[in-house]
């Protein structure tokens, strides 16, 4: 008699049932939106103040470069000395006097320019002052030097190769930015998937192997629908898992939004601010339709499909050498000389999708790892918005479920006799002797 949907059932309830997956159910998503919740309250904090800056120009060459801004205001001084002007910063309780020495024999360089202030400057400030003060001097210099500069910025020319296939099929450097960013996102989300639910299985057989349940119902079970039917169930608790907490995020923001008056946009003011101005350029423009047109050039059907194949069929691979491992030890400590076999494959994944997949889609070392059943998930994914043929996806899901049947049925065997082994430390021989049982 086939026991696997029973199993699945059990597996699944036994999950969903659980005072700690019901309570990290809804709680997680209430610390996670209560964090992002502090975060934009602290970053709406932070826009809202202003920023006073004292300039002590002695040069008097880059003073008038410094303009107002909603955020920062700059106060330019005149007639004090370098000891005045700091007195004057500290009783008025400014963020920093940014003092420019008077040029001698008019020699520019950074010794010149200094920024005193009571407490640490953030980067972004020191950075954009910086450009402001370098561009001005760096087109005195050029005058000074007898070269226009209006000639030399009407001169400047920008270069966009244009890119297309032998097809006909017009593409941009934007596509591969795109392009990785889906490959990536779907990579990362198996990656973390197998991670964090393949622990859950592999501690379920644990908890059920000290219980000593488990002898109870191997008597009545095969171990590899036992197997399974733990490995399936546990996918789906987590699927739900996943579900719920997508639902009730988006709920706990709207929430969050109107109750609190927390603008969750506010943590994007400053980017909002850059692409206002940025929509004005007529070549930032072009980019965006640069952007859209990758969108539109993804080939979404195959991305779906592809990411429902190679998610259930990798998971599933991963799922049944966790549950392997817990079948094999009697406890989560034990378990650790077996990890890292498991672990450092889902990592090389990873690395090879973002350091070669994006320079190299094609070449020989993205192609090999998308064949490889321990990477090719993450790597086949990543690797597919670039254009993969169809048959070599195909080959590699057939590969990955053939390796994930065998893996099956030696874990099985593992799984046989593992979960009747108390109080000893299995060792990496005597799993090979279990295999040959």
């Amino acid at each position: 008699m086939n026991h696997l949907p029973l199993i699945i059932k059990r597996e699944y309830l036994t999950k969903v049932r659980n005072k700690s997956f019901i309570i990290m159910t809804f709680l997680s998503p209430i610390i996670f939106i209560a964090l992002i919740a502090f975060v934009a309250y602290l970053t709406q904090l932070n826009n809202d103040k202003m920023r006073v800056i004292s300039v002590l120009d002695e040069s008097e060459l880059v003073q008038n470069v410094f303009k107002k801004t909603e955020h920062t205001t700059y106060n330019i001084l005149h007639g004090l000395t370098l000891e005045d002007a700091q007195a004057l910063v500290i009783e008025t309780e400014g963020t920093g006097l940014l003092h420019i020495h008077k040029l001698e024999n008019d020699a520019i360089d950074a010794q010149h320019i200094t920024f005193y202030s009571e407490d640490a400057p953030s980067l972004s400030l020191i950075s954009d002052i910086e450009n402001k003060v370098e561009k001005r001097l760096t087109n005195i210099k050029l005058q000074e030097n007898g070269v226009d500069v209006e000639m030399i910025n009407n001169s400047k020319v920008k270069i966009t190769i244009a890119q297309e296939s032998f097809e006909g099929e017009k593409t941009s450097k934007v596509d591969s930015v795109v392009k990785l960013v889906f490959g990536g996102a779907a990579g990362y989300l198996l990656f973390m998937f197998i991670i964090i639910y393949g622990n859950m299985i592999m501690r379920s057989v644990i908890e059920e192997k000290t219980s000593r349940i488990i002898e109870v119902i191997i008597s009545s079970v095969k171990p590899m629908q036992l197997m399974l039917g733990k490995i399936i169930g546990t996918s789906l608790a987590g699927i739900t898992q996943v579900v719920i907490w997508l639902i009730f995020a988006s709920v706990l923001m709207t929430i969050t939004s109107f109750v609190l008056g927390v603008d969750m946009a506010e943590m994007q003011t400053p980017q909002q601010q850059v692409m206002e101005h940025a929509l004005e350029n007529s070549e930032v423009s072009a980019e965006i339709q640069n952007i859209a047109l990758a969108f539109y050039h993804l080939p979404l059907t195959n991305l779906v499909i592809a990411f429902i194949l190679f998610f259930i069929g990798g998971y599933l691979f991963y799922s049944s050498l966790y549950a392997t491992i817990g079948a094999a030890v009697d406890n989560e400590t034990d378990t650790q000389q077996f990890m890292m076999p498991i672990i450092m494959p889902l990592i090389l994944a990873v690395y090879i999708g973002f350091f070669t997949v994006i320079e190299d889609p094609h070449g020989t070392v993205s192609t090999v790892f998308s064949f490889i059943p321990l990477t090719s998930p993450v790597v086949m994914l990543m690797r597919i918005p670039f254009g993969v043929p169809v048959w070599q996806q195909l080959l590699s899901f057939i590969i990955l479920i053939i390796t994930f049947i065998v893996t099956v049925w030696f874990a099985s065997k593992i799984y046989r006799v593992g979960i009747l082994m108390y109080g000893k430390k299995p060792t990496y021989r005597e799993l090979m002797k279990w295999i040959k049982y």
